[in-house]
């Protein structure tokens, strides 16, 4: 009988079954769904039905205009979320629910009882203050030396503009309230404060130009997302039994399986029956806080999915984002199921990623990155994909820093995801347009009304509605219809902090092409002259285009001719986070971020510090288990078959010398050579662990910053980690099968 553990744990697995769903009963999804949806939302509708007209008209107005609300009212809209989240659905606790600088999201819960006076007045209550302000501490989150333990104090702050929500366990209900989160000081240490800033800032620019343009009917511009959620999913006990997946959300060793993604034939095929119970488990629970998720499929890799829902507000979408990611991880535990949100945690299969899907659309509903019918002849939709262009061309590095960190640098450039050169794609359609606008060409195509174009399949088939472009998986920042997809950014990070990056550099664009209009208009000797503003405005679109053409690429952004290409149209490749992250607090970086209020200079410096820290971490950590794994796993299992070989070969020889055993003993050597590789590689990585330790201890010797030892990390860590994985992984294909005790690649990833 083998004492292998992994032999019973697919003995488990082998009869796990799907589990039904302990939160829904199906047939009331599919009858009342309207009911369902939202059902634990404290949305503006609960709100109006609960308090006075002149209550709610005034959270509106504080929350469109950013101002602050007004204590009477604060007081009024917690007591009715007090009685809707209490009396109606139980709950007995509250949290002011936030996104720290991390790649998880905070809470602390307080319950709702308080008592007046004596022991035996107790009250359930709940007050404005208590809505609009919590405090919890801020030294102990990543914060980049903007705190520390004696300048402790931090606040949340209630965001009205994403509605709180119940969420339900077996043994409670609490009510979540999404909060903003901030030091003493007033400086911002989460994602969200400069994401609503961001917003904020481009909201104002964008009606700038619309009112350039004569629209005098929108009030306020807002940023969409809707973000395609990809993640692994394997068996818990396999998970379980491999200390790299539990310690760095990856595996730092593991053979190639002869079965990878190379037959294409697991995505969009049906999904395995455990895990569609379990996703569809996370819908439902979704649905029931407000998350619109629409989509699920397997995607390429194998044990690979993805999530996607219908866009949002872009502040909304980003906190549903987050609540996705959550409910997927901890539902799945209940199946027996773990979440992989890592962006490459298995080698040799596709990584996860998180597409961002982003435009802009005004107060009722207009889409500004709507081609229409004919482009050719919407100056507005011309101008503004000018902006995103100008944009992408200007801050590319601010783009590439945003995705860039330590699991997100295994999969860009991979041939599965975007290069880590930023470029724009806009497809044939637009491509022309582009050409017609700048070059003063006028070809067919541009012309005719592309966004109803049909495409004919053949006689007696229906022809089907083409879109206006095609889709480039290679780019990472590409046009689909009406938004860009910035491809990008991995499957763990906060939506956030790339849609903040994307708000404010298009912030940056209005603005400077809001001023050009308006310092073009102002040489007009006739303010009604309609027909010369227009070509203002024109012959602006035409020379943006013309000078930030160069971002613009319609091929194959995995090609080695690409990189060339971009290195000679001037296009940064900062091919790894370090490398990415020495540009965020360049001289011009800090001056856009201050100049739209939406990170101080010392907001941007910490935040570098905590990126450069974060990566570093992860990367040592991922070290320590592979040294961990190859001598406490990889070598025994080694040794076990290097004996086996050895005694194979003497028990040989004992029967007869005349045997030929010259194939046992090359495969004996090939091991032999293995090992002492391993025992060697072994201790080089852990003769780099002792230096960073030296240099970390020492003050006369050591790093000078967290800029020198995250390079250290870059330039010595990562190539000998690289050398011992190499040799593990060559062990893990020789090794007699019983002996190895780790999950294997095979066994992990083709999960029924």
């Amino acid at each position: 009988m083998s004492h292998n553990p992994r032999v019973t744990i697919k003995q488990t697995i082998n009869a796990r079954t799907p589990l039904p769903s302990s939160s829904v009963d199906h047939t009331k999804v599919s009858t009342s769904f309207n009911k369902f949806f939202a059902s634990q939302v404290f949305s503006d509708y609960q709100i109006e039905v609960r308090v006075p007209k002149h209550i709610f008209e005034s959270l509106k107005k504080a929350r469109q205009e950013g101002t602050i609300l007004d204590p009477v009212v604060a007081d009024v809209v917690a007591q009715a979320m007090k009685v809707w989240a209490v009396e109606e659905h139980g709950a007995t606790h509250y949290t002011h629910w936030f996104q720290p600088l991390r790649s998880t999201t905070a809470e602390k819960h307080d319950s709702f009882i308080n008592f007046r006076g004596s022991l035996h007045d107790l009250r359930v209550e709940f007050s404005g203050d208590e809505l609009l302000r919590g405090e919890p501490d801020a030294s102990s989150f990543p914060n980049g030396e903007l705190r520390a333990t004696h300048t402790a104090r931090g606040y949340t702050s209630w965001d009205p503009s994403s509605p709180a929500f119940i969420t339900k366990t077996t043994n409670g209900t609490t009510l979540y309230i999404p909060t903003k989160y901030i030091s003493w000081t007033g400086q911002a240490l989460d994602f969200k404060t400069p994401l609503i800033k961001s917003s904020i800032a481009l909201s104002n620019q964008a009606i700038r130009v619309l009112r350039l343009l004569g629209d005098n009917r929108t009030q306020h511009v807002y940023s969409t997302l809707g973000a395609e959620q990809e993640f692994f999913v394997i068996d818990s006990l396999f998970y379980q039994n491999r200390p790299d997946l539990y310690q760095t959300g990856r595996t730092v060793l593991g053979a190639a399986p002869a079965k990878g993604q190379q037959m294409e034939d697991h995505y969009f095929a049906p999904i395995p029956g455990r895990i569609q119970a379990f996703i569809q488990e996370v819908e439902h629970d979704l649905w029931k806080i407000g998350v619109p998720v629409k989509t699920r499929h397997n995607e390429v890799a194998p044990g690979q999915h993805e999530m996607a829902p219908i866009f949002e507000e872009a502040n909304v979408a980003t906190d549903h984002n987050l609540l996705k990611m959550y409910l997927l991880q901890s539902i799945a535990e209940r199946h027996g199921l773990t979440v992989l949100l890592n962006e490459k945690p298995f080698k040799g299969v596709n990584g996860s990623g998180k597409h961002n899907n982003w435009s802009m659309s005004t107060d009722w509903g207009d889409n500004l990155l709507n081609p229409s019918k004919k482009p050719v002849e919407n100056i507005r939709f011309q101008l503004f994909l000018a902006a995103v262009i100008q944009a992408v061309d200007e801050h590319a590095d601010l783009l590439r820093i945003s995705v860039a960190h330590a699991a997100n640098d295994h999969r860009l450039g991979a041939n599965e995801a975007p290069p880590a050169i930023v470029s724009v794609y806009l497809g044939e359609d637009l491509e022309s347009l582009v050409s017609y606008l700048t070059e003063d060409d006028t070809p067919d195509r541009v012309l005719l009304p592309t966004a109803v174009s049909l495409l004919n399949i053949g006689q007696g088939l229906s022809p089907l509605r083409r879109d206006t472009t095609d889709r480039n998986r290679t780019s990472p920042f590409a046009f689909t219809s009406n938004k860009f997809e910035f491809r990008a950014p991995g499957s763990s990070q906060n939506c956030g902090g790339t849609i903040m990056t994307i708000n404010l550099i298009l912030a940056d664009s209005l603005c400077k092409i809001a001023d050009r209009i308006t310092d073009g208009f102002s040489k007009i000797s006739n303010p009604d002259d309609l027909k010369a503003k227009k070509e203002v405005v024109s012959k602006l679109i035409q020379e943006i285009l013309a000078k930030h053409r160069r971002i613009i690429f319609n091929g194959d952004g995995y090609s080695e001719e690409w990189v060339k290409e971009a290195e000679s149209r001037g296009l940064p490749n900062l091919r790894n986070t370090p490398e990415a992250l020495s540009h965020l607090t360049k001289p011009k970086n800090i001056t856009l971020f201050e100049k739209f209020k939406v990170l101080s200079k010392e907001e941007l410096t910490s935040r570098r510090m905590i990126m450069y820290e974060e990566y570093t971490k992860q990367v040592l950590m991922e070290a320590k288990v592979l040294e961990n794994l190859t001598k406490t796993h990889v070598l025994p299992a080694a040794y076990k078959h290097q004996r086996d070989l050895a005694q194979a070969i003497q028990s040989v020889k004992i029967i007869s010398d005349k045997i030929d055993v010259s194939s046992q003993i090359e495969d004996l050597k090939i091991v032999s050579e293995l090992v002492n590789s391993a025992i060697s590689l072994s201790k080089t990585l852990h003769g780099l662990i002792l230096e960073d330790h030296r240099n970390t201890e020492s003050e006369d010797s050591g790093y000078s910053d967290f800029v020198e030892r995250a390079q250290f990390v870059l330039d010595k860590f990562i190539p000998a980690m690289n050398k011992l994985r190499e040799v593990d992984d060559k062990l893990e294909e020789f090794v007699n099968d019983e002996y190895w005790t780790l999950p294997k690649y095979a066994e992990m990833l083709h999960l029924k």
